[in-house]
């Protein structure tokens, strides 16, 4: 039996508040049909059955309706873990109980995998109330398995008719809910009864829209993160000997940098959208903290932080232009070709294949950064860029800069500089929720049960206003092929949910511009501390600066 901290036991007293909209009696209000952000009329023939859907609101209802009846639900949690995802499940299960007392709630276990091989198990009462407000995705499990096949779906359809279950949540990412469009769209054009709902989870941030105001899981993952980085720079400022290049969870997006450098004012943080836009090469980048350590170092002050996302190298657009090449080689004519082909020969063979100005990029890379980016993929055919260790490329070539300019120099000006390296990641994915994220988190749940209670499918769990007590959050549901475009994934073209960058004329990216070259010559760390659970709104319940300066500012 685990034993619970003091901090588990008293959180699991904590009750999340809802919209009040979801209070009592709701009702459904239907919008204007939608379509999709691009590639209207091919994402329009991959879901013939549930494109152009409209948009969905809830408010309350004067009286109840005829429709209450038990409802039985399975729910999926997919890919990486986010904090909250528990009391997306809590939330649901209330929400189902609030729709009928007899209404069941199912959990497929380790992800998709569960739902395809049949391993589930009825979450009562007694089960969930060991999770509610507790971080992790450990109540069932996670995977990463891709649901995309009609072998998939059938063998599904299966278990999930043996137990009358009306529909399926999926909690996850953009490519997790990419899945559950297509698993929607798959059993409405075959006039099979089973609903799918999706819930948008990913700690990097960029999953969202007009509608998606933020993914769960970002605020207290930032939070964590900000935590460490405050700490790391009260060690910084009083050893002060010290470079410490910390790099940042957000493969595809800058969203986890840039909420970490507004939450701690760091000495210099790079935003992979802007270097993209710069048309920034990698020694640009260096030349820009070179600048920075230099101009420290005459005030003496040898020591600062450096903030980078994970992605970058993706974003640097010589390398951008190489791993796009190399991802076309990893399509399945090649692999066939280099099955039975040693590493060394594989990476002769992908040589091979580049154009001369890529052949010239992948030469003027590190040995090891060339062979990562040639041989490591994940699932979905991309660079696992996490195991790029980025912070220490770029520290080695600051470091190499200043040791040409140190050999100009005489001995008494020498130049000092120290780094050191952090890579934050998996420390954030299964925090506590913070307060928003547990609010958050249950509204998305709750409202899941009302969308499955309205009938419909292919949509995505929306809660927004969230700037706004929660009593004012606005509930409903956003179809999920409205947030579709074609990408080349694999060497094909696939529908994905259209992941959102760093936005640089966005109000939260101008007020980290508006101050950096402040940040960078003075010492103006903040230390944001632990997340805090208990004590006034305005130390626990604030959200992200992120969403502040977008709804507020």
């Amino acid at each position: 039996m685990n034993t619970k901290s003091v901090l588990q036991q008293q959180r699991a007293a904590y009750q999340p508040k809802l919209p009040a909209a979801l209070w009592g009696n709701v009702k459904s209000v239907f919008g204007q049909p939608t379509e999709s952000v691009a590639d209207q009329e091919k994402i329009k023939q991959l879901f013939p059955a549930t494109y152009g859907l409209p948009e969905l609101t809830f408010e309350k209802a004067d009286e109840s309706d005829d429709l209450r009846h038990p409802i039985n639900v399975g729910v999926i949690l997919s890919g990486g873990q986010a904090p909250g995802g528990h009391n997306v499940i809590s939330g649901l299960f209330d929400g189902l109980k609030s729709i009928h007392p007899e209404s069941r709630l199912f959990g497929f276990l380790m992800g998709p995998d569960g739902l395809v091989n049949h391993q589930y198990i009825e979450l009562t009462s007694d089960i969930v109330d060991e999770y509610r407000n507790t971080g992790g995705f450990d109540i069932i499990g996670s995977g990463r398995t891709k649901l995309e096949k009609d072998e998939q779906f059938e063998k599904g359809r299966q278990i999930l008719e043996q137990l009358h279950i009306n529909a399926v949540v999926i909690i996850g990412g953009d490519d997790s809910n990419t899945n559950a469009a297509v698993m929607a769209d798959y059993y409405k054009r075959n006039n099979i009864p089973i609903q799918v709902i999706g819930c948008p989870k990913t700690i990097d941030g960029d999953l969202k829209n007009k509608f998606i105001e933020t993914s769960f899981g970002f605020d207290t993952a930032t939070k964590v993160y900000s935590e460490l980085i405050g700490n790391i720079e009260r060690d910084c400022n009083s050893a002060k000997k010290y470079w410490h290049f910390i790099k940042l969870m957000g493969r595809s997006a800058s969203h986890i940098a840039l909420e970490c450098a507004l939450q701690t004012q760091p000495n210099y943080c790079v935003i992979s959208e802007e270097v993209e836009q710069k048309q920034m090469a990698l020694w640009d980048i260096v030349e820009d903290i070179t600048r920075v350590v230099l101009a420290r170092a005459e005030q003496g002050m040898n020591y600062g932080t450096v903030l980078v996302p994970e992605g970058l190298i993706e974003f640097i657009p010589e390398c951008k232009e190489l791993i796009q090449q190399l991802n076309e080689l990893t399509a399945a004519e090649h692999q066939l070709k280099m099955a039975n082909m040693t590493p060394d020969e594989k990476v002769k063979y992908m040589c091979s294949h580049l154009t001369e100005k890529n052949k010239h990029t992948l030469n003027s890379l590190p040995d090891a950064l060339g062979r990562q980016l040639m041989l490591e993929r994940d699932p979905h055919g991309n660079v696992q860029v996490s195991l790029i260790e980025t912070e220490k490329l770029l520290a080695a070539c600051v470091a190499h800069n200043i040791q040409l300019l140190n050999e100009k120099r005489g001995k008494k000006s020498q130049i000092k500089f120290n780094a050191l390296h952090h890579f934050f990641g998996y420390e954030g994915r299964c925090a506590a929720p913070s307060n928003f994220d547990a609010d958050y988190c249950y509204a998305l749940g709750y409202n899941a049960a009302q969308l499955v209670r309205s009938g419909v499918t292919g949509y995505m769990s929306n809660v927004r206003n969230l700037t706004k007590p929660s009593s004012q959050w606005i509930a409903g549901g956003v179809p999920i092929t409205m947030m579709m475009n074609i990408e080349r994934r694999n060497g094909e073209d696939k529908p994905v949910i259209r992941k959102a960058l760093v936005d640089l004329e966005g109000h939260p990216f101008k007020e980290f511009a508006a101050n950096r070259e402040y940040w960078a010559a003075n010492t103006c760390y903040v230390y944001p501390g632990p997340i805090q659970y208990f004590g006034p709104a305005e130390v626990c319940d604030q959200p992200s600066r992120t969403l502040f300066f977008e709804q507020e500012a």
